[in-house]
């Protein structure tokens, strides 16, 4: 006999409280009793009629967009729920289902930065896609770039680093059933950034809450990180004549297109591989006074700087990867590189996760002995490192990553080292590509933007994959600007890069092929 979902907690009912039984209409789920848990809303929202949180909480300029999607919403069924797992927790959380034409799916929704809200903007494209779908402001309410609710409140770091995630999927998996009498056949995950951390986090230590997982530009090693940017701030700090005006990286990366956008046989303004070129900044230093076109000695160490990796001064070892050729334009946009003090995104983990002073000072940070500290605090809570996928592939579950080249948050070397690691751990690429696959997007900012082709139905990829068992060879990403596209290139897996076929408009896709670079 096969035990459902709904059958399996209506079992463990002590822990996980009662469910309805059968299926029920929006509004009665506003009875459904569940462990910690209080549904604050249910309530039945007609098509075209959803009036979203305006602007939407961390959407930035684009929350004006944002609205007039969700504004086009179909009608759906609105459930928000908090969750108190422990006696600080306060986990809010919202769950949308398709009035009609359910597709039998769940999707969880990522978050940005620290949260502290609920991504409403992320669940709109799944929910138009007929998912029903949940996402949560891991515990705390606040900006996105602000850590300070973890000041004296360990169980929220707990909420933050994985707990309102899996508690959110247990909780929605358990309504979508009683709403429609049925469990979700499939679920699956789609986040980046922070989402693609929790994304990691949970294949790791959930195997079973997910069967197909999209991890976009992850987060996954916060702590180190972090410390990157503290490599940053304290050599501009040790020397204020090292910081570069944002006014010249236009220069810097003219001059990285120049040495380097040909050597994957199209000069087309993108880098396909970084790692493949071996600029120099020195070239631009300055033969005189300093000037807009040049950078002056100081500079051009900085600039190296940003792009290697920081250095445990004992060990010698690599802290953190650094960023790539080609992501320079958007350095000054409050990525923490060439401003005089690195971002509180960053800053935030030691102020008020590890070290508990809002005081803290970043110029004093040892990059041996108080990392150590810091990664010793954290002991996994909000690191998502662990290489040791084997029961989440051994349950059939399908991980997609992937990471823009051009990211100016996050190296896109840190996807590269977590996904070698789980192949050096699980035997191999040949064990591991039916489950897990890796797309480098070349000129792609974090999560989205940068110069090149960034538009891809990630979504769309793990559901075939999960479904049909068909791992992708291929993703089409288009550049789309004025609303037209007017660039479509191949992503290819990890290691493999998109060649020219040598023929053809270079615009096109079809007139590229993916292959394993010499």
């Amino acid at each position: 006999m096969k035990i459902s979902p709904l059958m399996l907690v209506i079992g463990l009912a002590p822990a996980l409280g009662t469910l309805l039984s059968a299926a029920t209409t929006c509004e009665n789920l506003g009875s459904l009793k569940l462990a910690n848990t209080a549904i604050k809303l249910a309530q039945s929202v007609a098509a075209h009629q959803f009036d979203p949180p305006t602007p939407f909480p961390n959407a930035g300029p684009r929350g004006a967009l944002m609205v007039v999607a969700a504004k086009e919403l179909p009608a759906f069924c609105r459930v928000a729920a908090t969750i108190k797992p422990t006696a600080d927790s306060d986990i809010k959380f919202e769950l949308w289902m398709p009035a009609s034409g359910w597709n039998g799916n769940f999707m969880g929704i990522g978050n940005g930065g620290w949260a502290g809200a609920i991504n409403y903007s992320g669940m709109s494209d799944p929910l138009s896609r007929g998912y029903a779908t949940a996402s949560t402001d891991t515990g705390h309410e606040g900006s996105g770039t602000d850590a300070s609710f973890a000041l004296g409140h360990p169980e929220k770091v707990i909420d933050f680093g994985y707990r309102a995630v899996h508690e959110m999927t247990l909780k929605a998996k358990a309504i979508v059933e009683a709403y429609y009498g049925r469990a979700a056949k499939l679920s699956y995950w789609n986040g980046c950034s922070t989402g693609g951390r929790q994304a990691l986090k949970e294949a790791q230590d959930y195997a079973s809450d997910y069967d197909g997982i999209v991890a976009g530009a992850p987060a996954n090693f916060m702590t180190h990180l972090s410390a990157q940017y503290l490599w940053i701030g304290q050599a501009i700090h040790n020397n204020a004549g090292s910081l570069v005006p944002a006014s010249k990286l236009p220069m810097l990366h003219e001059a990285v297109l120049k040495a380097c956008d040909a050597r994957d046989g199209v000069k087309d303004g993108v880098i396909e591989d970084p790692r493949r070129c071996d600029f120099d900044p020195k070239d631009l230093e300055c033969k005189g006074a300093d000037g807009p076109t040049c950078l002056t000695a100081p500079q051009v160490d900085l600039v190296r700087r940003v792009y290697s990796p920081s250095i445990n001064p004992r060990t010698k070892q690599q802290v953190y990867p650094g960023l790539m050729l080609g992501s320079e334009l958007s350095w000054g946009f409050g990525t923490g590189h060439v401003v005089a003090q690195p971002p509180p995104l960053a800053t935030g983990v030691f102020k008020y996760v590890t070290f508990q002073d809002p005081n803290w000072d970043f110029t004093k940070f040892d990059f041996d002995a108080d990392l150590a500290k810091v990664d010793k605090i954290d002991h996994g809570i909000t690191n998502a490192i662990n290489p040791d996928l084997k029961r989440f592939f051994g349950r059939g579950g399908k991980l997609l990553q992937y990471h823009g080249w051009t990211d100016q948050g996050i190296s896109p070397l840190n996807s590269i080292n977590y996904y070698n690691r789980v192949l050096n751990a699980l035997g191999g690429s040949a064990k591991v590509s039916g489950s897990y696959r890796l797309f480098m997007v070349p000129g792609m900012d974090h999560c989205g933007g940068g110069e090149g082709p960034n538009s891809f139905d990630s979504i769309n990829a793990i559901e075939y994959w999960v479904e049909n068992g068909k791992a992708p060879e291929q993703l089409i990403a288009s550049r789309v600007s004025d609303g037209q596209v007017r660039r479509t290139r191949p992503l290819c897996p990890y290691p493999q890069v998109a060649a020219y076929k040598g023929s053809g408009n270079t615009d096109v896709a079809a007139n590229f092929a993916c292959t394993t670079p010499r």
